[in-house]
């Protein structure tokens, strides 16, 4: 594998590992062409949250924890990029829950399908949904391929924590009457702003905090835990994400502008 040759010095080492992980699954039927297009377009609002899990993002996975924890019916739904990236900790969180994990994709093809439900179980899933014609139903007011759900799963669900996500389909599962958790780098997208709460995170890095605040939540009294969905704001906690992509931008830009005034000045 190339991602195995990146040396563990270069400074993008992390990255270029991510990515290559991407063309991997890419090439195995999991990821989905515009899967990796939709990646670089996220990375780039990674780079301005400086590439760290925010205290914002913190507060969104302990409200998301608490929420899949007191919720009847959780869902993790699973798409290409979700899978290649964070197989083992979105199967470990759904066993930590309780959850019912289901494959929903946007480029939907039975091969896709096969392939996503494979790797969920070399994860360690025992039960994947959304891969059986029989049990199809449709999300309503939804055209796209990602209106087909599970009868078992999504259906009958009260939260549904779907990372990296389209905008329609939120919308659509918030209108019939779902808790939505979301994992979306872009805190202007139509999913983080129409989800119940939206960890402002790359994946990579939420999933297994995530999973770890629900073993750290998992004994808590039920009180407890709907205390902290109830305090929890998305509103203000996108604001949060918001303020900090523009003082990582005025710190890029001021150093630039330091940078550019030596240049000038040595040259005087």
């Amino acid at each position: 594998m190339i991602r195995d040759t990146i040396p563990a010095n270069h400074p993008r080492a992390k990255s270029l590992r991510v990515r290559e992980q991407l063309v991997e699954e890419f090439h195995s039927g999991v990821v989905a062409e515009a899967g990796l297009m939709a990646h670089g377009r996220g990375e780039a609002f990674d780079y301005i949250l400086g590439e760290k899990t925010s205290k914002n993002a913190l507060d969104a996975i302990r409200a998301a924890a608490a929420l899949l924890l007191i919720a009847k019916k959780p869902v993790v739904s699973i798409n290409g990029n979700a899978a290649a990236l964070a197989a083992l900790e979105l199967v470990k969180l759904a066993g930590i829950v309780n959850a019912k994990l289901e494959v929903n994709l946007f480029y939907r093809s039975v091969e896709r399908e096969e392939a996503i439900k494979t790797l969920l179980q070399k994860a360690g899933a025992q039960e994947v949904l959304g891969t059986e014609p029989e049990e199809s139903a449709v999300i309503p007011e939804l055209s796209s391929e990602r209106r087909h759900v599970d009868r078992r799963g999504i259906l009958v669900s009260d939260v549904v924590l779907v990372p990296l996500e389209d905008g329609d389909r939120t919308e659509a599962l918030v209108r019939m009457g779902k808790k939505v958790i979301a994992i979306d780098l872009n805190p202007l997208s139509r999913t983080a702003k129409e989800a119940t709460i939206t960890i402002v995170d790359n994946i990579v890095r939420a999933a297994p905090k995530l999973s770890e605040t629900a073993v750290t939540f998992k004994e808590s009294k039920k009180n407890r835990l709907q205390r902290i969905v109830s305090r929890f704001d998305n509103d203000k906690n996108l604001t949060a994400a918001l303020v900090a992509i523009q003082k990582n931008l005025s710190e890029a830009t001021e150093k630039a502008r330091t940078i550019s005034f030596g240049e000038k000045h040595d040259g005087l």
